[in-house]
């Protein structure tokens, strides 16, 4: 067909709010159902003419079907009136590629189309993280959701005959489980509400805070000076060791040093303590003004 349509602006349904559901429903409760002649040539009329409103009227006849088929989702915490409104979309897409010269009824070559729509939204607004995103997820999401018979979480055995139903691992039937079972926290804190304990709560991180970054490194800047005025007032050889001991990337050991001075390691280790002293009483005292 060379006819280009625009779905939503070109057909004329009638509209649905989740205020007006029940009108809605009653508006098109009396829509007689198209017999297969009907049905037929309507098609044949928007497939070779590009008549909208035969597409129209294919539309129009088949939304209680989408009613039907949008209720038996109505367990995912989803207003109703979203499920339909997104089924409608699924059954125009499904009237624009309707072909009526394979025998087969539109509501039947719909049902794909009414159902995939409906699939997605569900699968893009029940959680704010997505839970399944791969082919095998989402068949894995709507099948547990269906054959979990309690509330509670499935039992080993339950698990395994479910995995093996649906030619799956039994990890991933729990991993599912879990994902479809976690609740939403929402990022801040809610209006109207004490709950302190959101995830901003915990994400600050005083590390990168500037006035702490800059009081830190005078912090630091500060010491440094201490320790090297400190370090001035130690005779040559007790400065070496100290150096070596401590301030050098690779520390030299009290035998290495007692080999230098010709002096005993436990010589080295009173000097190295008398020095450390010395220096310890020396920032102490600076650090006082």
């Amino acid at each position: 067909m060379s006819t280009d349509i625009t779905l939503k602006n070109n057909f004329d349904v009638p509209s649905l709010s989740s205020d007006s559901l029940q009108v809605y429903l009653n508006s098109i409760a009396d829509i007689p159902v198209l017999s297969a002649m009907e049905e037929q040539k309507l098609a044949e009329k928007f497939y070779r003419d590009g008549d909208l409103e035969a597409a129209q009227s294919l539309i129009v006849a088949n939304l209680k079907f989408v009613v039907h088929i949008a209720k038996s989702y109505k367990g995912y915490g989803i207003n109703l009136s979203d499920l339909i409104q997104e089924g409608n979309v699924g059954l125009m897409k499904a009237v624009k590629r309707f072909d009526s010269t394979l025998g087969v009824r539109l509501i039947s070559f719909a049902v794909h189309w009414i159902k995939a729509e409906i699939h997605e939204y569900i699968l893009k607004n029940w959680k704010l993280v997505k839970v399944a995103t791969t082919k095998a997820q989402r068949k894995l999401f709507f099948n547990l959701r269906k054959s979990k018979k309690n509330l509670g979480w499935l039992s080993k055995e339950e698990t395994k005959r479910l995995a093996l139903d649906l030619g799956v691992k039994e990890s991933d039937v729990t991993e599912m489980e879990k994902r479809m079972s976690s609740n939403d926290v929402s990022f801040d804190p809610l209006e109207d509400s004490d709950d302190e304990f959101t995830p901003s709560s915990f994400v600050t991180d005083e590390a990168i805070n500037p006035s702490l970054i800059i009081e830190n490194e005078d912090y630091e800047s500060t010491s440094q000076a201490r320790l090297l005025e400190s370090l001035d007032l130690l005779d040559q050889r007790s400065k070496d060791i100290v150096q070596k001991r401590w301030l050098n990337e690779n520390k030299a050991t009290l035998h290495e040093l007692a080999d230098a001075y010709q002096v005993s390691a436990e010589r080295i280790r009173q000097i190295e303590n008398q020095a450390l002293l010395k220096l310890r009483e020396s920032i102490i005292s600076k650090s006082s003004f």
